[in-house]
């Protein structure tokens, strides 16, 4: 199971851009929580509590604690909202859980071992699917699922039917394919073509006797004087 982080909220009243814009220049970062027929209730955490408690966790499969004031609430984050550019979050959506009721959520996949067709072939291992959507109680989600591709050759694959997720129901197609190792990519060399050599033709001119060009010339004078 992934081990649970806990982080302090307080409620707000103030809602819209102006208001949350003087909560992030305040350092805090506003959130809504909901979920269970609750109506949505607006907080807002400390940035740098925040920023921490998601340092290594795969924040959408992790049970927050969230301390609402003193109230604790069990809860998912469903939605996290950074900006473009800048190292900053902007808001956070939780949705609250309770230990009964199973839930949905996306786990990560961790690949396990180095596959045969890469160690011994030169493969390529090519992993395509990163999560795995899952139902299950909040006390029994995994903070990951580890898939060994150890005896993989290449052309091999593993699938969603090849993972084990103890106390889960996953949802995804099982021939849905994770990974697979391919064989190398070979470039090749580009194919110059030799340019042959081609020979100017030699101008020949026939050399004629001499005072015959000038013959020529004056032939031509007179045929326009006519």
């Amino acid at each position: 199971m992934a081990q649970a982080v806990a982080i302090k909220a307080q409620k707000r009243t103030t809602r819209g851009k102006g208001a949350a814009r003087q909560l992030r220049a305040a350092g805090r970062v506003p959130a809504v929580i909901y979920g269970h027929g609750r109506e949505p209730e607006a907080l807002s955490l400390g940035a740098s509590e925040l920023e921490r408690a998601l340092i290594g966790i795969a924040a959408e499969s992790t049970i927050i604690d969230l301390d609402v004031e003193g109230a604790p609430v069990k809860t998912l984050i469903r939605e996290i909202q950074r900006h473009p550019y800048k190292p900053a979050i902007l808001h956070v959506d939780f949705y609250e859980v309770h230990a009964g009721e199973k839930i949905t959520v996306s786990v990560p996949i961790r690949i396990v071992g180095v596959p045969d067709g890469v160690r011994n072939q030169g493969g390529i291992l090519d992993q395509v699917l990163r999560e795995v959507e899952i139902e299950v109680l909040p006390s029994d989600i995994p903070e990951r699922v580890d898939l060994d591709v150890t005896d993989l050759r290449i052309g091999d694959s593993r699938h969603i039917a090849d993972l084990v997720i103890p106390n889960a129901e996953i949802l995804e197609e099982a021939d849905t394919t994770i990974c697979v190792v391919v064989a190398p990519r070979v470039e090749e060399e580009p194919v110059v073509a030799a340019e042959a050599e081609v020979a100017e033709p030699e101008l020949i001119r026939k050399l004629k006797p001499e005072g015959e060009e000038g013959e020529e010339a004056e032939a031509e004078g007179e045929e326009e004087e006519e």
